[in-house]
């Protein structure tokens, strides 16, 4: 039986753009596991309540419900242990998690700040009011102020990635020699910006470009065939 997996949708139903989803659905290619994804909508809480959770990723597999992008990435693993790992053992998945926490406070806040606008235009009408009200509360500001000065946001940015270029002049992945978990919590927030804004984020003579061309044609181009904007 396929897992079923909740992903986030815009207007658009098939424009799936949720960063910590497309880390699912890239641990779930990686697992070699079959599942089905359901489109949800940030206003639709009542359909992932069985999981205790009001955001996706959610999965559901067989019996088992799982929220979070982390706890089901560690959750495929320990169910799954014969399939290709997402860590490669317990100190590994330890470094892993301290990168989760540093991407979620640098990469996405900061990248946040560049599309914010393209998302609110792109999110169906019934999400609108409740996105705005959300986020405003929690940045205390509107979200035209939140996001002014576009170029500064997206130079800090690209600034905020450094600590990965030297892995990625080395390495063809974040993990090494192939991808790992890591490279999917990055790549996440790559493939939300390309699902929902136009904006350039990086330029071919960054050594994050070749890596996220790496990532777009992996399990047969699955990220690159998603609906989104040029990389």
């Amino acid at each position: 039986m396929a897992i079923t997996l909740y992903d986030l949708a815009a207007a658009e139903e098939d424009r799936r753009f949720s960063p910590y989803v497309w880390r699912t659905k890239m641990a779930l290619k990686h697992k070699g596991l079959e599942f089905e994804t359901v489109p949800w909508r940030f206003t639709e809480k009542d359909a992932i309540a069985f999981a205790n959770s009001k955001t996706v990723p959610v999965i559901k597999d067989g019996d088992t419900a799982v929220a979070d992008s982390w706890n089901i990435a560690v959750y495929l693993d320990q169910a799954y242990p014969s399939r290709p790992g997402l860590f490669a053992g317990t100190e590994a998945r330890l470094l892993c998690e301290f990168f989760n926490q540093w991407a979620a406070r640098t990469v996405v806040t900061s990248l946040f700040k560049v599309i914010l606008l393209d998302i609110f235009e792109r999110i169906h009408e019934k999400d609108k009011a409740y996105f705005r009200e959300s986020r405003e509360k929690r940045f205390g500001m509107t979200l035209e102020q939140w996001a002014a000065d576009p170029q500064r946001k997206l130079a800090e940015f690209r600034g905020a990635l450094e600590p990965v270029r030297p892995i990625l002049v080395q390495n063809p992945f974040l993990s090494g020699n192939g991808p790992g978990y890591a490279d999917y919590i990055l790549f996440g927030a790559f493939q939300w910006a390309r699902c929902m804004s136009p904006i350039r984020l990086i330029e071919p003579g960054d050594p994050i470009y070749p890596w996220r061309e790496r990532m777009l044609d992996l399990w047969g181009g699955y990220a690159r065939a998603a609906k989104g904007y040029p990389a």
